[in-house]
């Protein structure tokens, strides 16, 4: 007969399996840059010495870069070192590229965390709405909105934007995080310029960066409305359809009660997954929108240095994406298990 094991076996069988997994990720994760930086077709060694050096500087870089050796000691160096911290040295900026992940990081932070806020607030009651209007024209509308939404290609959103609400409109301010003659005034604290000018106090500096944050942060939050309605609204057919909702009708509670209260609280428990995945997903796909906006993120960051060559830099914040994504899918493994007890009965 089966027997229910105990909580604490439980838990440390929870944290065992996805400790496991987290790693096997990793090493997955650390494979898979490895190899791209062998089959993208830039030399590293071009990169650093340029097109014109002599045979002789070129051989010298080559072997201080180690590319002499097999790529088994390669790829295990290369590990060794991801472990350490280290993701080597920029061939552009001269500096190490975790220092610059680090510094251009936190400006992709706030225009996913921004946008993801705007995707939150509309996308979940836009695909409320749109189930409990299942085929009315509420639903119709919203689903056109959306379809837009995740159709269209961002890049080309965020260049129509400029065009009608910058250089038409004048409504909103133009590429990059601020204007030239705010740039440097603030001193960085966290490298988020919203942030960091409300810290010091710098009001003026402030509007300035909302002014050139709010048309991205729009375009990025009505792509994450669009995906966000559009799973709500699946989720949330699911659990109308369900006994439970009858029941709670028959017992006299209000249409919101039942909607609210029963249908949308039971959808939430999947909705944590999507949105977590949904806010790696907008980390990780900034590129377009950074490097259409001259934003100064790890997108774009990572995009100009592909252009340059600079294999060092393309690798670590691919890495460093890839890592980001890991944990939130592990974050919202945990956060399902917390909010849906059924997960945890796990039997002998």
């Amino acid at each position: 007969m089966a027997a229910t094991a105990s909580p604490t076996l439980l838990r440390l069988r929870r944290f065992a399996n996805g400790l496991v997994t987290t790693i096997v990720t990793l090493l997955g994760l650390v494979a898979l840059t490895f190899f791209i930086g062998r089959v993208i077709p830039i030399d590293p060694v071009l990169s650093i010495v340029g097109e014109k050096a002599t045979q002789e500087a070129y051989d010298k870089v080559f072997f201080e870069l180690g590319l002499d050796k097999p790529v088994w000691e390669q790829f295990t160096s290369y590990t060794l070192k991801l472990m350490q911290g280290d993701f080597g040295t920029s061939f552009t900026t001269t500096r190490p590229v975790l220092t610059d992940l680090l510094s251009f990081f936190p400006a992709t932070l706030e225009l996913a965390t921004l946008g993801l806020l705007i995707g939150v607030l509309l996308g979940i009651p836009a695909g409320v709405a749109s189930a409990y209007w299942h085929d009315k024209w509420p639903d119709h509308l919203i689903r056109i909105i959306g379809l837009v939404g995740y159709s269209v290609p961002i890049f080309w959103l965020g260049l129509v934007g400029l065009y009608v609400f910058y250089y038409k409109l004048s409504w909103v301010a133009g590429p990059g995080q601020l204007d030239v003659f705010y740039v440097g005034i603030v001193q960085p604290i966290t490298n988020s310029i919203l942030i960091d000018s409300l810290l010091r106090g710098q009001w003026e500096v402030f509007w300035n960066a909302v002014s050139h944050i709010i048309l991205p942060v729009c375009l990025i939050g009505y792509f994450s409305m669009a995906y966000l309605s559009r799973m709500t609204r699946s989720l949330m057919l699911d659990q109308l359809t369900q006994e439970y909702v009858l029941t709670a009708r028959l017992k006299g509670a209000t249409e919101l009660e039942v909607v609210v209260g029963h249908a949308l609280r039971n959808a939430a428990i999947p909705l944590v997954t999507i949105i977590a995945l949904s806010y790696g997903g907008l980390l990780e796909g900034s590129v377009l929108i950074e490097t259409v906006f001259g934003w100064p993120g790890i997108g774009n960051y990572i995009a100009s240095s592909l252009f340059r060559g600079d294999i060092n830099a393309v690798l670590g914040g691919t890495f460093l994406v890839g890592v980001i994504f890991i944990i939130l899918n592990q974050l919202s493994d945990v956060l399902y298990a917390t909010l849906d007890p059924r997960t945890r009965e796990v039997r002998k």
